[in-house]
């Protein structure tokens, strides 16, 4: 008999109280940046090693503190959802033990100075190693000053930057005299972690110089490739957990089946069993780096740009576009001459591409891979542009992307949002060849001054200003 006085009860939300996932791990690692692509990725690792019982994460955010209000209720757990184009598969990942604002001050010592803390990983976007054009520490930005100022008067002081926090961390577990560590940045950055030690050591030469030979001492820089496409989670996601599961997840996380993880580097207070997970580790990163740079993450910034110019709203319906497309494999076939893996390897590489970028059921939004074009072209653009022209060739596909990258920085397709907003949208400002020529000089000054490729990309840029031509 039913009681209409009655109300069905709430779904249950995800807990370890519950019992759901594992019990929370020791923490041993610290991260940097709790978004999707961790999630999807390191923690996702961390959760199939065969010892994850012994690895827990505790987490920290990077730009905002939303993600500790969804997770925290939930004890650091959270669903994976992987896509698949036949269909979802839900699972619990419990790898992360805490997590923290990044703001708070207190918990990130603690965990900086604890002897059990083996590794830092990080993913905090290109922008966030704060590298002026020579690739060392950007010591203009007004947040480093003010770093080198505060770590300067007061060692235990609180910091603004990801440089700023890795050296109050370090100051931190010299003074407890904690032991070594690795840290291992998993940023789309060419040699993340040569960039990353190079920033660091620039901020402890400015505010502590004799912190440097401890570090050399206690502290072991890895580089990494990361490869796992991790849209931006929705209430649609939601929902496909609440019917998948019966539970409720506030952050669930989308990916698709495909995933890599290259490193290089030592782990002098261990790691887990990443490898038995799938993780590959290699003496040199840089072949399998550079293939990703420049075919996943090269295309996905050309398809960002120009496809979004062609009114495209994700990947998938870009890379259905037969123009688009076929832009796609023009780039491929310039980068992929300047590649040192078998020939064998990178065919494969790029047909597993295709058929990533065309599951319908990763929406891969194009704004989301737009932002911070001023980080992303110069790493997955310009590279190939410059080997190309050294070869004596002028790139369609690699002219096309700058071309295209001009195109939204002058307002078209995507909104810009990037960590050098105000300086990068002066470069679209003026006529269309006075932003081709800002644009170029941005990217290298042998570029400026090369009139093969200003002709090269004021003409693409002319074509995707044009409504018919872009759609044509």
């Amino acid at each position: 008999m039913n009681d209409p006085t009655l109300t069905p009860a709430a779904p249950p939300r995800l807990s370890r109280s519950a019992g759901h996932g594992r019990a929370a791990a020791p923490v041993r690692i610290l991260h940097v940046g709790l978004g999707n692509f961790f999630r999807a990725h390191q923690a996702w690792y961390t959760d199939n090693a065969p010892d994850a019982s012994e690895w827990g994460i505790a987490a920290f955010t990077g730009r905002s503190p939303a993600m500790v209000d969804a997770l925290d209720p939930q004890g650091g757990l959270y669903t994976l959802i992987t896509r698949g184009a036949d269909g979802d598969r839900f699972d619990v990942v419990s790898s992360i033990s805490a997590v923290h604002d990044g703001a708070d001050h207190d918990a990130w010592l603690a965990c900086w100075t604890s002897p059990d803390l083996a590794v830092v990983t990080l993913t905090v976007t290109e922008a966030g190693y704060l590298r002026s054009p020579t690739g060392r520490l950007d010591t203009s930005n007004p947040d480093v000053r003010a770093d080198v100022e505060a770590l300067g008067a007061d060692p235990t002081a609180p910091a603004r930057t990801t440089p700023g926090r890795i050296v109050s961390g370090l100051l931190a577990r010299r003074a407890a005299g904690a032991g070594p560590l690795a840290i291992l940045p998993c940023d789309n950055l060419p040699g993340n972690g040569p960039a990353l030690a190079a920033v660091v050591a620039d901020l402890v030469d400015l505010v502590d110089r004799s912190l440097a030979g401890w570090v050399a001492d206690h502290v072991a820089f890895g580089t990494t490739m990361v490869d796992r496409i991790t849209p931006a989670t929705t209430d649609e996601h939601r929902a496909a957990v609440l019917a998948g599961t019966g539970l409720v997840d506030a952050s669930p996380v989308p990916t698709e089946p495909f995933s890599e993880w290259i490193i290089a580097g030592a782990f002098p207070n261990g790691r887990p069993d990443w490898q038995a997970a799938g993780a590959r580790l290699v003496d040199d990163v840089m072949p399998f780096e550079q293939r990703k740079l420049w075919l996943l993450n090269g295309s996905h910034s050309l398809l960002a740009y120009a496809g979004s110019i062609r009114g495209h709203e994700t990947v998938a319906e870009a890379i259905a576009d037969p123009v688009c497309r076929g832009w796609v494999e023009e780039w491929w076939a310039e980068a992929s001459r300047h590649l040192s893996l078998a020939e064998a390897d990178v065919a494969a590489y790029r047909a597993a591409l295709l058929r990533r970028f065309e599951n319908p059921r990763i929406r891969h939004a194009l704004a989301q891979i737009a932002a911070d074009g001023s980080q992303k072209i110069p790493v997955r653009i310009v590279p190939a542009l410059r080997a190309e022209l050294a070869a004596g060739r002028v790139p369609v596909g690699a002219t096309r992307a700058v071309a295209a990258w001009v195109g939204h920085l002058r307002g078209h397709g995507a909104p810009v949002h990037d960590a050098r907003a105000e300086e990068v949208r002066r470069l679209g400002d003026g006529t269309l060849e006075e932003s081709v020529d800002k644009v170029l000089g941005f990217l290298g000054v042998d570029l400026a001054a090369d009139e093969r490729v200003r002709a090269a990309v004021l003409e693409h840029a002319r074509s995707l200003a044009t409504p018919a031509a872009a759609q044509s």
